[in-house]
């Protein structure tokens, strides 16, 4: 995974009281932890806990949040336990606890697994890729998608996880409640923007499959001698039954072009824009050639997929505007809000 740092100030945790829960659910741990967090990720909390004998993952919600069904821990440690055994690339977890006395939220708890992220706008320079490599790379990384929403999800004892059917218009709905409630006084909530989605909702959806829900590269772990091999699909918190366009549409937000303009630039998370990278047409070519569905309409699911970033960012940002949170990343959050907001009214005009 990638590089820890030291936690960060408002972000520590009750140690003493984590390693009492570790040291009763985990028998034979060494030692006392060393610990650190992972820096990456605007949403949920993420710490390393390195013990003389086993490296430990811990994810919790973030201090002040406001939504708890956008950072439910127990979903996410559900679907990684029932995951495991049909699809491999996801981390051992070890337990789930909601006891809010032991370090302030729900949380669980997971093996560390040793791998690369391909993080960061640049992918790494020791890899010395062509643009062939690179174009390899990039259908690895949409093909373990594909993969994912072609797992039997009743296979894996997930039939009662959602209610798949309705599945659009429950994501529609949900995220435009969310954008009313973190709505801030220096902003606007794109009402218009939300209406259009309400009624151009699609008429018909594919079989319901199990989406990710926030699908990048840097939610990835590659194996350390083969970058081309994918090993864990982290952050599963937002995962859901449902129709797997939606998904793409949600990891297609995220994908920076390098024609695209200097706001959507300044989103990048990924090195989506690096040459040899597919398009967002070419991955969705690559998408209808191993599924057979029909993306050729892909507008409701682009623009749905934007809007849900826009709303993302303004729920961090509404943290950040109240004092819940001291990062000061997110302070640049609300002009950002206003102009992915307005790319979306760009899309549906």
């Amino acid at each position: 995974m990638s590089r820890t740092r030291p936690v960060r100030a408002g972000e520590e945790l009750d140690w003493v009281s984590l390693d009492t829960y570790l040291q009763e659910i985990i028998p034979g741990l060494v030692g006392q932890p060393e610990i650190s967090q992972y820096p990456a990720g605007n949403s949920n909390l993420t710490y390393c806990l390195r013990y003389a004998n086993a490296d430990l993952v811990v994810r919790r919600p973030p201090f002040g949040s406001k939504v708890k069904s956008a950072h439910s821990m127990s979903r996410e440690y559900r679907i990684m336990k029932a995951l495991k055994p049909v699809f491999g690339t996801v981390p051992e977890v070890l337990a789930y606890s909601d006891d809010e006395s032991i370090i302030g939220a729900e949380f669980y708890v997971m093996r560390r697994v040793e791998g690369q992220v391909a993080a960061g706008r640049s992918l790494p320079a020791a890899w010395k890729f062509s643009e062939r490599d690179t174009r390899r790379f990039c259908v690895a990384f949409w093909s373990r998608l594909i993969e994912l929403h072609q797992v039997d999800y009743r296979a894996a004892g997930l039939e009662d996880f959602g209610r798949p059917q309705g599945y659009a218009r429950r994501q529609v709905e949900g995220w435009n409640g969310r954008m009313q409630a973190a709505a801030t006084a220096d902003g606007e909530t794109f009402e218009d923007v939300q209406g259009w989605l309400v009624q151009n909702l699609p008429q018909s959806e594919p079989a319901a499959a199990i989406l990710h829900g926030d699908y990048r590269l840097d939610n990835i772990i590659l194996d350390n001698d083969d970058p081309f091999r994918v090993i864990a699909l982290l952050d599963w918190e937002i995962c859901a039954l449902g129709n797997p366009l939606m998904d793409l549409g949600n990891a297609l937000a995220y994908w920076v072009e390098p024609g695209d303009p200097a706001y959507l630039q300044a989103l990048m998370m990924q090195p989506s824009s690096a040459p040899g990278m597919l398009s967002r047409h070419e991955i969705l070519a690559l998408y209808a050639a191993r599924t057979a569905l029909d993306v050729s309409d892909f507008i409701f699911y682009s623009t749905f997929g934007l809007f849900r970033n826009t709303v993302i960012l303004q729920q961090i940002y509404y943290r950040y505007y109240h004092g819940m949170t001291q990062d000061k990343r997110f302070g640049k959050f609300g002009p950002l809000v206003q102009a992915l907001g307005n790319h979306c009214r760009g899309l549906i005009t």
